[in-house]
């Protein structure tokens, strides 16, 4: 088994709301896996949702992460790079799947925000590529608490304990 880190759409322009306390969640669990995943060069891809209806584009405010997460993605490194997506599925017309493919992957686990939208359309697409998609408990954000758990309760889960326990032995 070797992972992958997604982190999809914590951004700005979507931070109000219940949502803003359960991105603030999610940020706090991803900032404390990050090293883990940086220490061992695992690949990490940072996911912006692009949206010209909504003004979510590159430049904008609200296109930014939100402040809780803590990117300081090392831009030069082969392992962590950032993707603009267009669609619900991250791997849908982007090169999310050619990065993990290229890295050998097989199991990815799965952070951000909006838990029955993006999240679970691109939990949906890497199972469809073959992927073993795992929900980070904890890190997945949404609208409301029902909607969270509910995408939890659906689809497949690691717990923070089990995940350091995999990484850090």
């Amino acid at each position: 088994m070797k992972l992958g880190l997604l982190i999809i759409d914590l951004q700005k322009a979507y931070y109000n709301g219940f949502a803003k306390e359960s991105m603030d969640q999610a940020c706090e669990y991803i900032n404390a896996v990050l090293p883990w995943f940086r220490e061992k060069q695992l690949p990490i891809a940072w996911i912006q949702d692009v949206s010209e209806y909504d003004d979510v584009v590159p430049g904008t405010e609200g296109f930014e992460f939100i402040d809780a997460l803590s990117p300081n993605y090392i831009e030069n490194a082969s392992f962590e790079r950032n993707f603009h997506k267009f669609y619900g599925n991250s791997f849908n017309k982007t090169e999310l799947d050619s990065f993990f493919k290229e890295h050998g992957i097989d199991t990815l686990i799965v952070t951000g925000y909006r838990a029955e939208f993006c999240v679970l359309s691109t939990y949906r697409g890497a199972q469809d590529l073959d992927y073993t998609p795992l929900l980070l408990r904890g890190a997945i954000a949404g609208g409301d608490q029902e909607r969270i758990n509910f995408v939890m309760d659906i689809n497949e889960g690691l717990t923070f304990s089990a995940l350091n326990k995999m990484l850090r032995g």
